[in-house]
C-alpha cells in the first residue's frame, strides 16, 4: 500500500514558515510539521498547533546551522558567539566523532530541546535533524536514546530512492546513491530501538523546489509503502528566509501544498502515529 506523510521543516523559524504551515494544513494537503524549538517564532507556532488539533507536530533537531536551547556558557564549545550552531557541517561531524567533550555536550543540549518540546504540552508525533545532522551515528545514537527518554516513537530516516528520482526526471548523482546507501545505517539503528520509520523519503534532491510540476512528476513514481515528502513552505519571503536559504523556493512550495491537482495525485496521506495505529 502507498501511503504519504506531507511534512513541513522549519517549523517555528519565522511567523511566514508557519502561517503557510497552518494554511497548508487547513486548506491543503500537509499532514505533520517539525518544531525548531529555539526557533525565534517557536511560541508562536505552538500557539497555532494547539489549534490543529490533527496536525502531527514533531521536534525538528538542531545541531547545525541555527539556534540552541541552552546558553553559551553550558555548550562553550558548540556554539558562536551569538549562541548558535556553526554551518561548518562536515568539520563539525568529524569533531563529533573525536573529541568526547564535544560528545557531552551535544548529549545535554539534545536533552534540553526535547524537553523544551514536551513543555509545549504538543504530542510528540517524530523526530529528525535539520539538515539530517542525525545520519551521523554518534548524534543518530543520543538522539533515540535521549528521545525515548521523551516517548519518542518515529524517526525519519532521509532515504531518497535514486531509481524513483532518475523516473521522476532527476537522476542522482554519486553523492545522492552514497547518501541513500549510509541511510540504511540509521535505518537498521532506529529498527533496532523499536521506532517507528519511514521506507522512503523525498525532498532532497529538490530540497528547497519541492514545486507542483516537480511533485507532479513524481507522483505516479511513489514506491510501496510509507513515504515522506518534505517541505520547507513560506507564505511571503522575509528577511530571515532571504539570508539563510536564498535560493529555497519557500512560497513555491507554499502554493504547492494547496494545489488541488497535486492532491488529487497523492495517495493516501496520514502521519507517523497514524500509521503507527494501521500497522
Amino acid at each position: 500500500m502507498k501511503r504519504v506523510i506531507v511534512s513541513a521543516d522549519d517549523f517555528g523559524l519565522s511567523e511566514a514558515v508557519n502561517e503557510a504551515v497552518e494554511a497548508a494544513h487547513r486548506d491543503g494537503i500537509l499532514t505533520s510539521a517539525s518544531l525548531m524549538v529555539a526557533a525565534p517564532a517557536a511560541a508562536d507556532a505552538v500557539r497555532r498547533a494547539r489549534r490543529l488539533p490533527d496536525l502531527a507536530v514533531g521536534l525538528h533537531l538542531v545541531l547545525v546551522d541555527g539556534p540552541a536551547v541552552l546558553p553559551r556558557a553550558a555548550i562553550p564549545d558548540l556554539l558562536d558567539a551569538t549562541g548558535r550552531f556553526g554551518a561548518d557541517q562536515a568539520r563539525r561531524g568529524f569533531a563529533y566523532s573525536f573529541r568526547p567533550v564535544l560528545y557531552r555536550q551535544l548529549a545535554d543540549e539534545i536533552a534540553a530541546q526535547f524537553a523544551a518540546f514536551a513543555a509545549t504540552g504538543l504530542a510528540l508525533d517524530h523526530a529528525n535533524a535539520h539538515k539530517h545532522m542525525h545520519l551521523h551515528p554518534g548524534v543518530a545514537r543520543m538522539m533515540i536514546e535521549i528521545g525515548g527518554r521523551f516517548g519518542l516513537r518515529a524517526l525519519r530516516v532521509p532515504a531518497e530512492p535514486p531509481a524513483v528520482l532518475a523516473a521522476a526526471g532527476t537522476p542522482l548523482g554519486i553523492g545522492g546513491h552514497a547518501l541513500y546507501a549510509w541511510s540504511r545505517v540509521l535505518r537498521r539503528m532506529a529498527r533496532r530501538a523499536g521506532l517507528m520509520v519511514n521506507d522512503h523519503a523525498f525532498g532532497i534532491a529538490w530540497s528547497g523546489h519541492m514545486t507542483a510540476s516537480r511533485l507532479q512528476r513524481l507522483a505516479p513514481h511513489l514506491p510501496e509503502g510509507l513515504s515522506e515528502i518534505y517541505f520547507h513552505p513560506a507564505a511571503w519571503r522575509d528577511p530571515a528566509l532571504v539570508a539563510l536559504m536564498p535560493e529555497y523556493e519557500h512560497e513555491a512550495e507554499f502554493q504547492a501544498l494547496r494545489d488541488p491537482e497535486l492532491a488529487a495525485a497523492l495517495p493516501v496521506r496520514t502521519t507517523y502515529s497514524a500509521a503507527a495505529r494501521d500497522l
